[in-house]
């Protein structure tokens, strides 16, 4: 069976279905083909489902017109079609790859079992499907051990313990999150985790997964100290899934490389989302995803000067515990010889601001809790507008909690 399509993407994240329902609205319809029998969903919330605060179809993505659900072997450039798992293919003017990235699985010993699979009570978090598992696996007093202290497994260690799990948090870096936050940051998200009861482990290397009968019992690490362990949860980063494009012989570093016209080294495949290396970058977030959506949806619709010139991406991010956590950082958080830095601490309220300023602009910040400078201050650094000399402008940016 072979059908004709003009656009097909392939590819049902954030990303994918962006860029169907924008070119719907332009009058370009497209081809979605997705793989996860659920309804596509916003990645982005499955920590929150995981917690119990939200069920599954409330983070549902509108769902556009045309969704094929199938797995794409294989891409014929030549011929101009995608070879599906069921035998059909299906033909293309424009492809675009937003087929998103595969959680990282750390080289442990006895992570899979002889017939490479993860043993049972070990996750990786990544999919709804994974998501749903440990939601089924989860209880109170489970003994769950979180590996990788990032974005993810802080908010996984968070949902889990919400659930009421015994949580250990494992963390090979000095501190949590530390690619996004500084240390006064990082201290304020342990503060909040250890509140919530977790046990957090940083320099901290797993070295072991130790099963009986198929069913994980315990981590063990590096210095040879054990954790008992009904659950292991993997949030050790994301690669990007590039494998359909290498096979097709398109140019891929880390990523599939795309220029600002989010074009691979095939002008008439496209790629977007956190498949895509544009500019030397892999983002790995939702802000960028969307961006590259809407400026590829523009391209493919007749805008010939639209381009994607890449993201200033800000990181968001809400732990709902016995009290809300709030929490922003963008650009640099650390600052560089000669960088001025305002920085404001309120211990009883359990607020943090730091900015960090170069030759007059702000390049970057943290803040946690009280987010209402968060708008104003993004702008200001997004914007990279000189700040006017006396400083007030921006110390009234950090004090006013209604610049948002």
């Amino acid at each position: 069976m072979t059908s004709n399509t003009r656009v097909v993407v392939i590819g049902a994240g954030l990303a994918g279905v962006r860029l169907a329902r924008r070119l719907g609205e332009l009058g370009t319809p497209a081809l979605l083909i997705g793989e996860e029998e659920h309804r596509p969903y916003n990645r982005v919330l499955l920590a929150e489902v995981l917690a119990g605060r939200y069920a599954p179809e409330v983070i549902a993505l509108p769902s556009p017109d045309g969704l094929l659900r199938t797995r794409v072997t294989g891409i014929d450039r030549e011929g101009r079609t995608v070879e599906c798992a069921d035998g059909s293919k299906i033909a293309y003017d424009t492809l675009v790859l937003a087929t998103g990235s595969n959680p990282v699985l750390p080289p442990l010993r006895g992570l899979f079992t002889p017939d490479h699979v993860l043993p049972e009570g070990v996750h990786a978090f990544r999919t709804m499907d994974d998501c749903l598992g440990l939601s089924k696996a989860v209880r109170p007093g489970v003994r769950a051990v979180v590996i990788g202290g990032g974005l993810l497994g802080v908010s996984a260690a968070r949902a889990l313990a919400k659930r009421g799990a015994q949580v250990v948090l494992a963390q090979q870096s000095e501190r949590l999150m530390e690619r996004q936050l500084d240390p006064g940051a990082s201290k304020l998200v342990l503060r909040h985790l250890k509140d919530l009861g977790v046990e957090v482990h940083t320099e901290c290397r797993v070295r072991d997964v130790r099963c009986v009968g198929g069913a994980v019992r315990s981590v063990e690490m590096a210095d040879g100290y054990a954790l008992d362990a009904d659950l292991v949860v993997l949030a050790c980063g994301v690669s990007p899934r590039a494998g359909l494009a290498k096979e097709a012989g398109l140019a891929v570093h880390k990523g599939i490389l795309v220029d600002d016209e989010l074009r691979t080294s095939d002008p008439h495949i496209r790629a977007i989302g956190d498949c895509a290396q544009h500019d030397g970058t892999l983002y790995g977030l939702a802000t960028p995803a969307l961006e590259q959506a809407d400026a590829l949806a523009e391209l493919l619709a007749g805008d010939a000067t639209a381009r994607y010139t890449g993201t200033r991406a800000l990181t968001r991010l809400t732990l709902h515990g016995n009290s809300v956590f709030d929490l922003a950082a963008f650009g640099e958080t650390e600052a560089l010889p000669g960088d001025d830095v305002v920085q404001l601490t309120d211990a009883t309220r359990g607020t943090y601001r730091k900015v960090v300023v170069r030759d007059d602009r702000v390049v970057g910040g943290v803040l946690v809790g009280e987010l209402g400078t968060v708008g104003a201050l993004a702008r200001a650094w997004e914007g990279a507008e000189p700040l006017p000399a006396d400083g007030a402008p921006l110390l009234h940016l950090l004090t006013n909690d209604g610049g948002s």
